[in-house]
């Protein structure tokens, strides 16, 4: 698959994930150092929001709106995941005042497990996937243009669709 960004043309390699598969397992920690794992979000619908690099001006967007989003939907995890160190994500965090689970995936292995990340760009596309209580699919959006936001409205309403 390939993306923009600024007309620059990135291929992702591999096969990306579809609405309807299984999600795939991932381990990660929260800036808490709170190991979590696919698991720990069956049981209500999950919202993984994807971003390149959690210090620029859109993903800054993407994950200040999901952050707005999680305080009034207590029915839906919600989840930031970019391959940024924890001090990075850290620091960006407490700057914007930002409280929702963010993983930091500097070691790529979500990336690889859900086949975004970009070699040639050193970061992860931007993506959504939104996932039912089962932890199946329901919704992928991998922004075709990287500096576009996604769209957000569409993967609320999957989510909610999923209550």
């Amino acid at each position: 698959m390939q993306v923009t960004r600024k007309e620059t043309v990135y291929e992702m390699p591999g096969n990306q994930p579809k609405v309807g598969d299984k999600a795939a397992d991932f381990r990660l920690k929260s800036l808490e150092d709170k190991e979590y794992t696919l698991t720990d979000f069956l049981g209500k619908p999950t919202i993984i929001s994807v971003v390149p690099d959690i210090v620029t001006r859109v993903c800054a967007l993407q994950t200040k709106r999901f952050n707005q989003e999680a305080s009034q939907l207590d029915d839906i995890n919600f989840v930031t995941i970019s391959n940024n160190t924890k001090e990075e994500q850290a620091q960006w965090c407490g700057q914007e005042g930002v409280d929702m689970i963010m993983f930091h995936d500097p070691a790529n292995t979500f990336g690889e497990a859900y086949q975004i990340m970009i070699p040639d760009f050193g970061h992860f596309a931007r993506a959504i996937f939104v996932l039912d209580r089962e932890g199946v699919i329901q919704h992928v959006e991998i922004v075709p243009e990287i500096s576009h936001e996604p769209d957000y409205q569409a993967a609320i309403d999957a989510a909610k669709a999923n209550l």
